[in-house]
Formats: C-alpha cells, structure tokens, sequence
C-alpha cells in the first residue's frame, strides 16, 4: 500500500464529494462467485455489471471507496487511449484495431450514462476536451489527430490560435483540437456512486479490509485479509492499479507508480471566471510532462501535473504548479490556493492498459495512463462479461504476460532523468 500523501488538507474531492454508502469490513469469512480486489472505478464498476447479472460479487478494499487513484485524479474523462487511431490500427490490426477504436471512443458515453441510469449524486459537465498545442510540431499533431478521429465518425475539430485562446482563456497555446464527447465529474463522488449502485444492484463491499494472502486451493482462490476472515471465490478480479503492493508477485515491477499532484484556488470570483473555460471545457495540453486544467462545479480552477516521484514533504512540492497556473492565467492573482493533493498513476511500458491471468480464474487490469476515469469503468463493463460467459471477445485488449521494467529498483532515477529531459525539450509555459 501506497503511503498516504502529506496530510497539508484534504483534496478538493475529499471536502466537497457527496456522502459514501455505508460500508463495514470484512468481520467474518464469506463465500463468493467473484471476489473483486480493489474499490475503485474499474473493481467497482466489474462488481456492479457482474451484480446485474446476478453474480454473487464481494468486493474487499484496503481503505475507503476511493482512496487511490479514483479518488485522487482530475476528474476528466476523455475518451481514446494514448494512441491515435491510425497508430492503434497499425499496432492491433484491422479488426481487432477498429474493435479496440470502438471501446476507446465510447468510454465517455459509459461514464455518463451510468450517472443517468442509476440518477447519481455526481456534479458533472460534458462540453469536451480541448487539447492546446505548445509548439509548432503539437500543432500539426493535434489537428492529424482530429482529423484521424473525425474520420472515424468522432464530433472532433482542429482549433487555431485565437478559439483556443477564447475557448481556454489564456494565450499560451499555439491552437489545438476538441473533442466534444469529453466531459468532466467530481471523481470522488462518482466513486461513491459507483460503490451504491453495485450495493442496489446485489454487490457486498466491505472498505477497511486489505487482502494480504491470495492463494488457490481445490480450484477455489481464498483471499486472506489482514482482519483474519477470507473469502473464498471461483474467481478473483484485481484492480489494485498503483496501489496494489506485492499482493501478486512481479505486478508491481511491470509499472511506474508516478506521482501526479494537484492544486486548486478558492472559487474564483465571477468577473475572473467567466473568461476562463467560459463553455465549459476541460483541458490539457500537448506536453510529454503535461499540464491538465478544469473549472470544479464550484468555479474553482485546477491544475495538475507531474510532481517529485516521491511522497511530498510540504507545501513547495506543489509551487511548480502554482506558477504554472498563474503564466497560463495571470487573471487569476490574488485568489489563494485552497487545496493541494496528489496520487499514484500506473503507467505501463507501452502506454496501454494491460490485461493479464497469471492463473486460472484470477483476471488482473492495471494501467491507465491518465484516462482512467472512462477507461476503468468501460474495462470493468468488458472484464465483467469476459468473468460472466468466458468469452475472450468480450476484453477489448488481449490478455498478455506480466513483464517487469528493467532495472525496476532504479526507476526512481530513470524517471527523474526523463522528467527533467521533458522538461528542457517541452519548453517553458
């Protein structure tokens, strides 16, 4: 388990997320069809497709509905991988290519519809994603990239320098594009919803319960937790992401376990806010170490990107981006920063989410990339029905091995070495 970052104030999401469902931990030792590891986007939303079904699904999460990365990230939930759709049809293959463009694109539809369906309590805006190029090369990447997707059937467009300048409100950017299927939730709280339509749905969550031991035994997995009960289940999905330790052995060597920080103001008063994202947008940029940026649903203004590897020691870990936030938007001087927090993302070596069954009956998803807000919850709808009828088709990516980074004990230098390349090749803001 992942320490818990310096404790300066709760994140934004912490003091302004909607209640959580009321969950207790494991007390006693249980019997499962599917026990599901992990209570964020992707286990949750594996729990709540399978309880559709009529499975019966436990879910086990070390600390709260949340705690990782689902309650930590942005907040922005774009559709697509890393990868253009030329590049993932030349990587995967026509069809399993166009197959995998398909789950990609609509993952911004699964997050919204599911907020619609089970009418949850998520502040939420979909007006879409707009993507401002640094440089000249940016450039003619972002408007490639939207006209690859607008082939494709996608409502996307290349912007030039003065409709990212009106759309964004800063002049930074050279232009860029739009993505109008993209939106933006309050994580945390669509965490929680999560959490209570698999518990109406016939799911059972028990929060405060780290598995310690998962071990097969007479084709059965039984997951041993740190309060003394198990549970024991023909199957096992786990969805631990970065936070997953060394419940299986070599996961955690096949990720980088960066760390992403943000920061937000005060909301922002109403002359300041209406010339910044003034349709609604979210935003982030062109960059290798990107910027990322959004209004809350109370006129704040966030701002996130990379931090240092390690867990923060105080407040200047998070100066980087407050003098970011005020070269894009030096409209907004003079209103404090109320929130600081950062989070663990797992970044596989081809940027790609990775499926992986080690074993019989045990189906592991980690990856993200940033995108993990739809991504997760669509993966959980496909490893959910790949769990329920066994059929392979049903997983957008093939599973595959776990295969660890070389020299993983040195990744802390490596990825200092790489983000401070980044650095002098993105430029300044």
């Amino acid at each position: 388990m992942q320490q818990v970052p310096f404790p300066l104030s709760p994140s934004l999401w912490a003091a302004t997320a909607s209640a959580p469902p009321p969950t207790q931990p494991l007390a006693v030792s249980v019997q499962a069809d599917v026990l599901v590891i992990g209570g964020g986007y992707a286990g949750l939303s594996t729990a709540l497709h399978l309880a559709e079904r009529g499975v019966n699904t436990v879910v086990l999460e070390a600390r709260e509905i949340g705690f990782g990365g689902s309650g930590r990230n942005g907040g922005q939930v774009i559709p697509g991988l890393k990868y253009d759709p030329d590049a993932l049809i030349s990587m995967f293959g026509q069809e399993r290519g166009e197959r995998l463009l398909r789950f990609a694109g609509s993952t911004a539809d699964v997050v919204f519809n599911l907020i619609d369906r089970h009418a949850m309590d998520v502040p939420h805006v979909r007006k879409g994603w707009i993507q401002g190029a640094h440089n000249t090369d940016a450039l003619r990447i972002a408007h490639d990239r939207a006209a690859q997707w607008a082939r494709h059937g996608v409502d996307a467009q290349p912007l030039d320098r003065a409709q990212v300048g009106r759309l964004l409100g800063t002049d930074r950017y050279l232009g860029g594009w739009v993505d109008n299927r993209a939106g933006a939730v309050q994580p945390l709280s669509y965490a929680r919803g999560l959490a209570r339509a698999a518990l109406n749905a016939g799911a059972t969550i028990h929060t405060d319960t780290p598995v310690t031991g998962l071990t097969r035994n007479g084709g059965k997995w039984v997951a041993t937790t740190a309060g003394g009960a198990a549970v024991t289940a023909d199957r096992v999905v786990m969805c631990t992401n970065a936070y997953g330790g060394d419940l299986l052995p070599g996961l955690k060597t096949s990720i980088i376990d960066a760390n992403t920080f943000q920061v937000a103001t005060a909301p922002l008063p109403e002359t300041v806010r209406v010339g910044i994202l003034p349709e609604g947008h979210v935003s982030s940029d062109t960059r290798n170490l990107l910027l990322y940026f959004r209004l809350d649903h109370q006129g704040r203004l966030l701002m996130g990107g990379r931090g240092p590897f390690r867990e923060p020691k105080g407040q200047a870990d998070w100066a980087h981006l407050e003098r970011v936030m005020l070269k894009l938007f030096p409209q907004v001087a003079g209103t404090p920063f109320e929130y600081r927090w950062c989070g663990r993302v797992a970044v596989t070596r081809d940027y790609l989410p990775h499926l992986h069954e080690p074993q019989p009956g045990l189906l592991v998803d980690i990856g993200c990339q940033g995108r993990g807000v739809g991504l997760q919850t669509s993966m959980g709808r496909a490893m959910a029905q790949y769990v329920a009828t066994g059929d392979a088709s049903a997983l957008p990516l093939p599973l595959s091995s776990v295969v660890p980074f070389p020299m993983y004990g040195l990744r802390r230098l490596y990825v200092n070495a790489v983000v401070t390349w980044y650095r002098m090749t993105d430029g300044g803001v």
